[in-house]
């Protein structure tokens, strides 16, 4: 402290925190003892690895080895999963009660040892004692017993759906317990068994939870611990005996297991990469915001996928917070993360460390402005100061790359408007903070952010209760929540005569060469038709080999010209009551035209004419159906135990590819049903319909005068072996449905990495129309605190 007192101000303002050193003694202990015979934990016993090759985990505060771990082998990996599918039928048929008293124990036994956790966590991870301790300890008792309570009612609130079975699980460094947490709770909940594979450099708290689970006789093989690098993980992902993936770090790391999993049928959640917009209104309370972007990007040195990294500040204001935030700087505290009064700990690792120090320096060389404040580093372990580039260009890599590291990049903006669409220049959708006493600014903005979580007024919030994930490249899928409950179940069935993915081959001929026929089909684009622009059609043949009509042969080019049409269509703006009026406008109009369907579907199936009108009628309640619902899927209010409240929203993905199944028996159907729940949730349809098919195309009269807005669906005739890939590879499509499995699902998935689209096969479960509603669209969590 200082030595002046003669002046109280002065003395306040200097004044300097003396060490409060957390005793480590009980955690260096365990990790002494731990440590003499590195292991796995398979089938509830200590494995030592096959190979018997180790490697070291390091304090990233000292650089010095904490102790060895053993390297996970393919064989290691191959007997934790046996070990879980064995175990796994007897822990689901323990039953709700059964499970939750487990998950129950867990929670208590986190708690009875909350401080060796933490403690634990800090010296493995490198983050302060205050952030483990206060934090992600309690998260993770409160993920445990938040699951338990989901165990316990699990067959009222979802009396239909079963686990996966076998889960394997990839988490990083950044918050190593609870990230286990995050995934193993609603697992187990639902009658999951596990594998986890923690992160190299963090694998210690993993070990600690396999003890505790041993403690309190969790049956063994439920859960199976197998440390390792990236070859372990990658062998866990491609063990066919793992029947669902959930991954979360990188975004490259996120495309690999999503091209190794493509038609697998493996379940898939991917939490990826974030670029996180940090939003300040003039009219924010500006103390305040300063306060949570300190939370917001050196919460963690930085090391957190939804840190808010890009500050997005009105004009106006822009000096004075970006001299408050220079003033915050110089007052943070850098140091040995167990001294209680810090506020930066060390970065993960000496090689993650050049990677942050590395872009930075480009950033630098590229004459953009650094801020940096001049602190005193420990001599040993891996250090970098809270780092501010005020004046970052929107197309620099400083702005628009995941830095994962204590690093705030900021630009200004004038309106509401401007700050929407700078937020959204980027390729990540995972998290967004905005600040604003306007009530009405702050909602406007947070509902039009392609973001999965958005805080008002705060920052890093999170609850067991209220689910987290990404949109774009971020991933998809939640964690937490009722969202994330239910990727860890499902409603598969077989399903009867499912149809071929791939078509017959399409012979396209020249319309010329049919000079008898007065008309033929076009394409619908952006409400429209339209030649296609090969200029090439193909006959649509009956049963007994006769040409009914030509349809127009799509190419790469008209598949362009459709998805730019959807990405422009104002349906996903319209309210769900307009969407409604809208689709139930289209059966209207479709009932005034059976006659012609009817005669049609007889011409293209040969069945007879009552199958055919029954097949009509089919597709009208199809419509009605969706009309019915298009209004009726609410959001949910999520009670955290926060002061304030969380608005779980349904939003449309944006633009959603629907290869229909190529069938010739029903055409009109299979078209109508997977296009109206997309067109119900709000997407823009771009729908490839049977090959055999000229009903759908029939539908285009349909839709000219039905009031559908241009562009929200769009018809492609042709051969879907040739348009889906083309569509599973266009980086404006979001989301792309199939329909059953096969050799073209798969090719989809491995398609589908550009962008980290959702791929989802319609057809392969037994849902609800609110649960399929809920695979059409995607869940925005809006935090909303208030009070004192």
């Amino acid at each position: 402290m200082s030595n002046d007192t003669s002046n109280p101000a002065q003395i306040l303002e200097n004044l300097d925190w003396g060490p409060a050193p957390e005793d480590q003694s009980a955690a260096l202990e365990w990790i002494a003892r731990s440590g003499e015979t590195p292991s796995h934990f398979i089938g509830g016993k200590w494995i030592p690895s096959e190979s018997g090759q180790t490697f070291p985990t390091r304090n990233p505060a000292s650089g010095e080895v904490l102790r060895e771990l053993a390297s996970g082998t393919a064989n290691d990996v191959a007997k934790a999963v046996e070990a879980a599918k064995s175990a796994q039928v007897a822990w689901q048929e323990l039953g709700p009660e059964g499970r939750a008293r487990h998950l129950y124990a867990l929670a208590r036994g986190i708690q009875k040892q909350s401080r060796l956790f933490a403690v634990v966590e800090t010296l493995d991870n490198g983050k302060p004692i205050r952030e483990t301790r206060d934090i992600d300890i309690p998260l993770v008792a409160r993920h445990f017993y938040h699951h338990a309570g989901w165990a316990h009612i699990l067959e009222e609130s979802h009396p239909d759906a079963q686990p996966w079975g076998v889960c394997g699980q990839i988490i990083p460094w950044n918050f190593p317990l609870l990230m286990l947490a995050w995934k193993i709770a609603p697992a187990l909940a639902c009658g999951n068994t596990v594998v986890l594979k923690p992160a190299e450099w963090t694998s210690l708290s993993a070990l600690l939870f396999a003890e505790l689970c041993e403690k309190t006789g969790l049956p063994a093989g439920v859960v199976n611990i197998v440390t390792g690098a990236g070859e372990t993980g990658a062998a866990l992902v491609a063990n066919p005996d793992v029947d669902k993936v959930a991954f979360t770090g990188s975004t490259e790391v996120g495309r690999i297991i999503r091209e190794a999993t493509a038609g697998s049928g493996k379940g898939l959640t991917l939490e990826l990469g974030g670029k996180s917009p940090y939003i300040l209104f003039e009219d924010a309370d500006i103390d305040s915001a300063v306060e949570g972007l300190v939370d917001a990007i050196w919460f963690n040195q930085g090391q957190v996928c939804c840190a808010g990294s890009r500050l997005l500040v009105q004009e106006s204001i822009a000096a004075d917070v970006h001299a408050r935030i220079e003033a915050r700087m110089k007052k943070l505290r850098v140091g040995n993360p167990l001294d209680k009064a810090i506020d930066i700990g060390a970065i993960i690792d000496g090689e993650h460390l050049q990677r942050v120090e590395a872009m930075c320096e480009r950033a630098q060389s590229e004459g953009i402005a650094c801020i940096q404040p001049d602190l005193d580093f420990p001599a040993e372990g891996n250090w970098f100061p809270p780092t501010f580039f005020p004046e970052a260009p929107l197309s620099s890599e400083i702005a628009t790359e995941e830095i994962f590291g204590p690093v705030l990049v900021s630009t200004t903006f004038r309106t509401p408007a401007e700050a929407i669409k700078i937020a959204n220049h980027t390729r990540y959708g995972l998290a967004a903070s905005v600040w604003s006493q306007d009530l009405d600014t702050a909602l406007h903005v947070a509902r039009k952010i392609k973001a999965g979580t958005v805080w008002v007024n705060g920052t890093n919030m999170f609850d067991a209760s209220s689910g987290f994930g990404g949109m774009k490249e971020s991933g998809f899928g939640r964690e937490g929540g009722v969202e994330g409950l239910k990727a860890y179940l499902r409603n598969e069935a077989e399903v009867p005569g499912e149809p071929q993915d791939t078509p017959s081959p399409v012979k396209a001929i020249e319309e010329s060469d049919f000079p008898d026929l007065d008309r033929t089909a076009k394409l619908w684009i952006g409400g429209k038709q339209v030649r296609a622009d090969g200029g090439n059609s193909y006959p649509v043949l009956s049963p007994s080999g006769e040409t009914v009509g030509l349809a127009a042969l799509a190419n790469r080019k008209d598949v362009r010209n459709a998805v730019e049409a959807a990405g422009k269509s104002s349906w996903a703006g319209m309210t769900g009551h307009g969407r409604a009026q809208v689709l139930w406008f289209i059966a209207e109009n479709m009932e005034s035209r059976k006659e012609d369907f009817v005669r049609l579907l007889m011409d293209l199936t040969g069945d007879q004419e009552e199958t055919c009108r029954a097949e009509f009628e089919m597709a009208i309640g199809e419509w009605t159906k969706w009309a019915s619902w298009s209004d009726k899927h609410d959001g949910h209010v999520h009670d955290t135990p926060w002061r304030g409240l969380v608005l779980a929203v349904h939003e449309p993905f944006g633009t959603a590819a629907a290869i229909c199944p190529n069938t010739p028996k029903t055409p009109l159907i299979s078209f109508v049903s997977m296009v109206a729940p997309l067109l119900a949730a709000g997407n823009h349809v771009v729908a490839v319909p049977s090959v055999h098919s000229l009903a759908a195309v029939e539908m285009c009269r349909v839709l000219e005068y039905s009031d559908l807005p241009a562009g929200a669906l769009n018809l492609l005739t042709g051969n879907p072996a040739e348009l889906a890939p083309v569509l599973a590879a266009h980086d404006a499509v979001d989301l792309i449905c199939t329909f059953g499995k096969g050799d073209l699902s798969a090719e989809i998935e491995r398609l589908s990495t550009g962008n980290m689209k959702v791929c989802w096969k319609m057809g392969t479960c037994i849902d609800s129309p609110l649960e399929v509603l809920d695979r059409a669209s995607q869940i925005k969590n809006i935090w909303l605190p208030h009070g004192v």
